[in-house]
């Protein structure tokens, strides 16, 4: 979950290097989410019936090799173009990342260990940003951006030789053909709201270190902010995950959730040179709220079957998130780069999450209708 997902915060951390070393505007930097994310969503809905056909073990060895193949091409190719083209295969990676886990978990573990094995596997998501954060901004600054992430090519390598490790062999009486469904109802509420949730997040992630420094805060800093923020991610994902499958429907902690997301989106666009505070505030505060969203919503898929094939609706609901993600970022640029400025894309976030707070209660109604 971490390598796939890394290609996000390291553009977020690494954008003032990549602004400056590329020559690009800042808005540019959410084509390069666009392009991986985009990818990722488009392949989404075919990934999760082709890791019931493959299994588990063929979908991590595809996944780690395909990371490591991007962040090579990352090396090798020139230009800003070369860095867009690189990223967007990751976006196989991520397409694949939530089927073949939850197809892990369904098959390997405990009904009643469930919850908190997603809550860990979802927090390796935020593990990304906790690194990006804390690693890259000095190893970039010390020997460029582009040997800075040289260093998860052979990481990525070694993994994906390891899959055989942890993943059980595809079946010996050949693959098996799942069939293509399309999403029911609740799936497609709980996307609505997990579309909103990767408009607002990967926005803000990818935008915030450049806005920090715009508010005089040193890249260093900026990175440390992101590494905050996926702290308090892992810390959400972990704690909030098994919380969720207490309640009887976990639609009213994912309303809560999104409320307190764009009342920290509010605090991070008040900051200026001399609250730098918000700006914490803000990363934590989404770190909290908005990250754990994702993990309690792939919780919903594996205990209520009312949503569909584990790998199937995880990677419909995948293909919404990531979605969200490609879109985003280049949505927030452009607003960002026009009069509007940066008040006016952050409202653009917040009024994503308040439309995220109506499609759950959508969502909340279409469970009670189904439980009927």
């Amino acid at each position: 979950m971490t390598l796939p997902m890394l290609i996000l915060y390291a553009i977020g951390t690494l954008g003032p290097f990549l602004v400056r070393d590329l020559r690009i505007p800042p808005g540019w930097l959410g084509l390069a989410t666009m392009s991986t994310f985009g990818l990722a969503a488009l392949m989404s809905p075919g990934a999760g019936p082709l890791v019931e056909r493959l299994g588990a073990r063929r979908g991590l060895r595809i996944l780690f090799f395909s990371v490591a193949l991007a962040y090579l091409l990352m090396i090798l190719l020139p230009g800003f173009g070369g860095v867009v083209t690189a990223v967007a295969i990751c976006g196989l990676a991520q397409a694949l990342s939530n089927p073949v886990t939850n197809l892990l978990i369904a098959q390997r573990v405990a009904p009643e260990q469930k919850a908190l094995v997603v809550g860990l596997k979802q927090a390796g998501v935020q593990l990304g940003a906790l690194f990006a954060g804390l690693a890259l901004p000095g190893l970039a600054t010390q020997f460029g951006w582009r040997t800075a992430l040289g260093l998860i090519v052979p990481l990525a390598f070694a993994l994906g030789c390891m899959a055989p490790l942890v993943a059980p062999a595809p079946p010996a009486t050949g693959a098996k053909r799942a069939a293509w469904r399309r999403p029911n109802l609740p799936l497609r509420r709980l996307m609505g709201v997990q579309a909103a949730v990767g408009i607002a997040l990967s926005a803000f992630v990818t935008f915030l270190p450049m806005f920090a420094t715009r508010q005089g805060m040193g890249a260093a800093q900026a990175g440390l902010m992101v590494a905050m923020f996926g702290a308090m991610g892992i810390l959400s994902r972990i704690v909030l995950t098994p919380l969720g499958a207490r309640f009887k429907d976990e639609s009213h902690l994912l309303l809560a959730l999104l409320i307190l997301a764009a009342l920290a989106i509010v605090v991070t666009m008040t900051a200026d040179a001399a609250s730098h505070w918000k700006l914490w505030l803000g990363a934590i505060g989404m770190g909290l709220t908005a990250v754990a969203t994702n993990a309690i919503a792939m919780g919903m898929l594996l205990r209520d079957p009312g949503f569909g094939p584990t790998a199937t609706s995880s990677a419909w609901l995948s293909a919404a998130f990531f979605g969200g993600f490609a879109f985003g970022p280049p949505l927030y640029g452009v607003i960002a780069d026009s009069a509007y400025g940066f008040s006016g894309a952050w409202s653009f976030a917040i009024a994503v999450l308040l439309a995220g707070c109506l499609m759950t209660g959508a969502l909340a109604r279409a469970r009670r209708e189904q439980a009927q």
